[in-house]
Formats: structure tokens, C-alpha cells, sequence
């Protein structure tokens, strides 16, 4: 299960999905990121027949507001 979730299928607006290079753009990212994103398991694809991947940019964009990476050592501090 993604951290970002789709909506479900059936309330999906397709204007909203858009091929990686679209959902790159939205997130202001590369697309090897969106990739990354993808396989970490923090967005999904949307499977639409013989369109082949798509993505909801409005869950992209959202995903592209919380930044990844290590949390600071409390120690440290």
C-alpha cells in the first residue's frame, strides 16, 4: 500500500493523470525520481487497459511536499 494513496478507480478524473514525464513536471523533479518514488512505495501507478502507466498528479503533487531523508540524531542537538 502506497503512502500516497489514488482515489479509487471509479472517482478517478482521467484529466488528472498524466504520463511520468507530466507527473515529473508537477512534482518539479526528474523522472528517475518519480521512479524511485514508485518502487519505495510512496506513490503507484494508475493501470488504465492499453494506455499503459499514468499517474494522478494531484497525488504526485502532493507526495512532492514532504521531503525524504534521515531525521536528525536527537544527541546531536
Amino acid at each position: 500500500m502506497p503512502t500516497f494513496e489514488n482515489p479509487d478507480i471509479h472517482d478517478l478524473d482521467f484529466r488528472q493523470l498524466g504520463t511520468i514525464w507530466e507527473a515529473a513536471r508537477v512534482a518539479k523533479v526528474k523522472p528517475g525520481t518519480i521512479r524511485v518514488w514508485e518502487s519505495r512505495g510512496k506513490i503507484e501507478r494508475v493501470q488504465i487497459d492499453h494506455r499503459g502507466a499514468l499517474y494522478h498528479l494531484p497525488t504526485v503533487a502532493k507526495a512532492s511536499k514532504v521531503k525524504s531523508g534521515r531525521p536528525r540524531d536527537a544527541r546531536a542537538a
